[in-house]
């Protein structure tokens, strides 16, 4: 007589479950790579142009200091000390300051127009 048992279904090993979830792991894995590299990549070009806007200021500051040096006859942190005091009462860039001292300085502009910052060794 006929059997009442049904074909049997292939089911899945555990070392091939294993094997899918090894997989998921290391893709899942890679893609956290991926990820971190592109944080990584993004951190280096924020750190690049920071370092580049600081190199492209350099030289206007330098020259500005050395003006007030002149000016005051004070020393390079003394001239720095002042760049920075008056940045802070005037709320305008470091470099904009130095940017206005040096067009003074050169006569390449800065005319009556342009606001006027104090920049003394003393503080009122």
């Amino acid at each position: 007589m006929g059997s009442d048992s049904k074909p049997a279904v292939p089911q899945a090993s555990p070392d091939r479950h294993q094997a899918r979830a090894d997989e998921r792991d290391r893709k899942a894995d890679l893609r956290a790579l991926a990820a971190d590299e592109r944080d990584r990549e993004l951190l280096r070009d924020s750190a690049t142009a920071r370092l580049q806007a600081r190199l492209e200021t350099m030289p206007v500051i330098e020259q500005a200091k050395g003006i007030l040096m002149g000016q005051e006859g004070c020393g390079p942190e003394e001239a720095f000390d002042l760049l920075r005091r008056a940045s802070q009462r005037s709320n305008v860039p470091i470099r904009e300051l130095a940017v206005l001292i040096v067009a003074r300085s050169t006569g390449t502009g800065a005319g009556p127009t342009a606001v006027t910052i104090p920049l003394t060794t003393h503080d009122p």
